[in-house]
């Protein structure tokens, strides 16, 4: 009888190694000066060098998160070059709404089998997401985990640090009667709501992703995967100028405008958001009626076709507006601020 060997244990290492000696060049070239280190260290360096000469008091901030259920869609479509951007973008954003830009990225790659192409197209996508972001990828792991994952699934985790000038922090804490609230375009569902967009549109309807909708003018798998909204540029152009103030920043994900929104308000302040004052994306119309889910759980659940929403004073509405529109991030005056408990009414 011949020995058992770690890959009869369904663990292929040299698969593994084969994965990163394909995905290194995507890394790096998401690199800048200050990584010091390459793939394969069992730490990532990072100097912090510049850091300390540009802000005051830095301060960090950090997130970790997946995408969720978008990876089935992503299965079916046969299609992983994307949700990398997805979970770059999604981390992007979460530190956004403290003030915080990028400066270092981590993922983790967990699979039933390590196939070295599969492990390429995802890191491909995550590297496109960290280019735009200027965010370098210094670090991650690819995990092959036989028993724990069902055969061709996989799932993705990223993590984000940001850094943030200490005074300039934004928390809320000056929202006040009277603010508007400003809210930008999405892409489409972003990452999340995908296990309601399923249990419509697939289950309910018995759709597929290869159904092609002519209200959307494109097939549901299409539509489906449009990567997440990276925010983060254009709004630190539209705060560094300084010409406004933005006082929160809401990013419109599980738990849609009802959950979201209250988490940067003051105890004595109420959101009211205007149906009907931007334009919802046919797909969110679709998965609405096709299911006839009702208002009060499909604000809850998906974006609507707003990924991000910002609070500023009412001068300052018309000259944020401008800035996103003409940075080509559709926006629209949604709602504004007023006396009373902390939560969001819909009108």
């Amino acid at each position: 009888m011949s020995g058992i060997t770690y890959k009869d244990s369904g663990v292929d290492v040299e698969a593994g190694n084969e994965s990163v000696r394909r995905i290194k060049k995507h890394v790096q070239s998401t690199f800048n000066k200050s990584v010091l280190t390459g793939i394969g260290t069992f730490g990532a360096l990072y100097d912090l060098g510049d850091i300390v000469k540009k802000y005051k008091h830095p301060v960090l901030v950090q997130s970790i998160d997946g995408v969720g259920t978008k990876l089935m869609i992503a299965n079916a479509m046969g299609v992983h070059t994307t949700i990398g951007i997805d979970m770059v973008a999604h981390s992007c954003n979460d530190i956004l709404c403290q003030g915080a830009k990028p400066i270092t990225f981590l993922d983790y790659i967990a699979t039933e089998k390590v196939r070295p192409e599969h492990i390429e197209d995802i890191l491909k996508g995550i590297a496109e997401g960290c280019r735009e972001a200027d965010v370098p990828v210094i670090g991650g792991e690819i995990a092959e985990l036989p028993g724990i994952y069902v055969s061709g699934e996989y799932d993705l985790a990223g993590s984000v640090t940001g850094v943030v000038e200490k005074e300039k922090i934004i928390i809320g804490d000056k929202i006040k009667k009277g603010d508007v609230l400003i809210g930008i375009a999405s892409s489409g569902l972003h990452t999340n709501g995908y296990s309601l967009a399923r249990k419509v549109l697939f289950t309910h309807k018995s759709y597929t992703v290869k159904t092609h909708i002519n209200e959307i003018g494109e097939t549901l798998g299409e539509a489906l995967l449009k990567p997440h909204r990276n925010y983060s540029k254009v709004i630190h152009s539209l705060m560094d100028g300084s010409k406004i103030e933005i006082k929160g920043i809401a990013h419109i994900t599980g738990g849609g405008f009802i959950d979201n929104i209250p988490r940067i308000l003051s105890n004595n302040c109420t959101a009211v958001i205007k149906k009907g004052s931007w334009e919802i994306l046919p797909i969110f119309k679709i998965i609405q009626r096709e299911g006839n889910v009702p208002d009060e759980d499909i604000f809850k659940t998906l974006n609507m076709g707003i990924g991000l929403v910002i609070v500023v004073s009412g001068k300052d509405v018309e000259y944020a507006i401008t800035h996103l529109n003409k940075n080509g991030f559709k926006s629209w005056e949604i709602g504004g601020i007023e006396e009373g408990a902390k939560k969001v009414r819909l009108t």
